[in-house]
């Protein structure tokens, strides 16, 4: 029998959700959760095609706090999760600089490092759990709305709901109806070479078993590249993944099978350990060589008629270097949901105008730490991080990161709907 999970009145709100990625689950977690009926939409046939592979994937506190909301599931991601409490940084020639501490920031919410195949299980265990519908194999190939009903177009069949939630990446086709045109995705000028592997394939290299020996998390800054390395389940796991300067065409596609030679190629003269971490790489580990997107910030996040709504890396895709991508795109949809529950099935296009009223600056802004910290990285004056080794950490704000996004909308809501309704909208 399933559990009983705490739940709002129901509201009868119809949502369509495309996309059962990280945002479009947790929106649909967050939209069961306050009463209305969500049914999501996936093209890939099965779960398995969302968590064979991947590597990597971070949630601050501003996003990991939600999860305390779903029951047993903060719980479940911290037995997988890297038991590390800081970031120990090194010049890319091999020379310790600092340590960054995270331990303050306890008071702020949990911090979730983990696979993301694996946190990912979690979530979508959850939503099953609750009763959400995830219908796989569903390939959404048109949008549409009118005044009091919005829908998708999936095999030529019409699908309808009060409003539809588009959170299917970059080349969401929901962009289409939100900007009036198709736009393309062009290259930012940089690319992430990714790696996850078994810690066993390192654990009797003497230069590096120590990575391995319980959980670690360091960096190697240098110029116009960042190396990023951590083990978790103290030291079973592995990976690396490095940001570097490309001019590769992404016209097609942006992720291509990585090659070891070609990595080495980036990390010449730099210090020995890492050159040993990419060259002991393990043959048959995944490797992926990821072009990093980039798109101008979207004028608007919804549709003409309000009543379709652009969430998660389909509104504002992140640089890694932002460690913020990920949990932006659940204040998303526990921020909508919220919206739908306070305005109500009457007034769902007044929701949707007040999520992205609440949303569209405070998401800008945490867009732009991601920039600021590759320039930090990147164009490190090593001349003054000798005088103040501090200068290289991280940004870590306690305006983006104590943050908690369904009461910052409570608190909100009734405000920004009333400035609305009197035509004082952002735009």
């Amino acid at each position: 029998m399933a559990p009983d999970f705490p739940r709002r009145l129901v509201s009868g709100i119809k949502v369509i959700i495309v996309g059962a990625g990280f945002a479009g689950i947790a929106a649909a977690i967050e939209c069961h959760r306050k009463g209305h009926t969500p049914l999501v939409l996936e093209k890939a046939s099965a779960i398995e095609e969302i968590t064979r592979y991947g590597d990597i994937i971070s949630f601050d506190p501003n996003g990991a706090h939600n999860f305390e909301r779903w029951p047993g599931v903060i719980e479940a991601m911290q037995k997988v999760a890297r038991q590390t409490n800081w970031l120990d940084l090194y010049s890319w020639k091999g020379e310790f600089v600092t340590r960054q501490s995270f331990a303050e920031e306890k008071t702020w919410g949990p911090r979730i490092n983990g696979h993301r195949g694996e946190l990912y299980s979690i979530i979508h265990k959850h939503a099953v759990e609750r009763g959400v519908e995830i219908r796989w194999g569903q390939r959404v190939t048109d949008y549409f709305e009118d005044e009091d009903k919005a829908g998708v177009v999936v095999d030529g069949e019409k699908m309808f709901a009060d409003v539809v939630i588009a959170a299917e990446g970059v080349r969401s086709r929901g962009r289409k109806i939100v900007l009036g045109f198709d736009d393309k995705p062009k290259s930012s000028g940089y690319a992430v070479y990714r790696s996850w592997f078994s810690g066993d394939a390192i654990k009797d290299n003497d230069m590096l078993k120590h990575l391995v020996d319980g959980d670690s998390h360091l960096g190697f800054i240098g110029p116009d590249l960042h190396f990023l390395v951590s083990s978790l389940k103290g030291g079973k796991e592995f990976n690396w993944v490095f940001t570097h300067v490309d001019d590769g065409n992404i016209e097609e596609d942006w992720q291509f099978p990585g090659r070891i030679e070609d990595c080495l190629k980036y990390v010449e003269g730099w210090a020995p350990i890492v050159q040993e971490i990419v060259r002991s790489t393990p043959k048959d580990a995944r490797l992926i060589d990821y072009k990093l997107v980039f798109r101008d910030p979207l004028p608007t996040f919804i549709s003409p008629k309000s009543r379709i709504a652009l969430i998660g890396d389909a509104a504002h895709p992140f640089l890694p270097t932002s460690i913020q991508g990920a949990s932006q795109s659940i204040e998303d949809g526990v921020v909508l949901a919220a919206c739908l529950e306070m305005a109500g099935k009457e007034n769902a296009t007044l929701a949707i105008k007040a999520y992205e009223e609440i949303r569209y600056e405070r998401v800008h802004k945490a867009q732009a730490t991601g920039v600021k910290t590759r320039e930090k990285w990147h164009k490190a004056n090593w001349d003054e991080i000798k005088r103040t080794p501090e200068a290289i950490h991280l940004t870590r704000e306690a305006w983006l990161l104590n943050f908690d996004a369904e009461k910052d909308c409570h608190e909100r809501y009734d405000e920004v709907a009333r400035g609305l309704q009197a035509g004082r909208a952002r735009l």
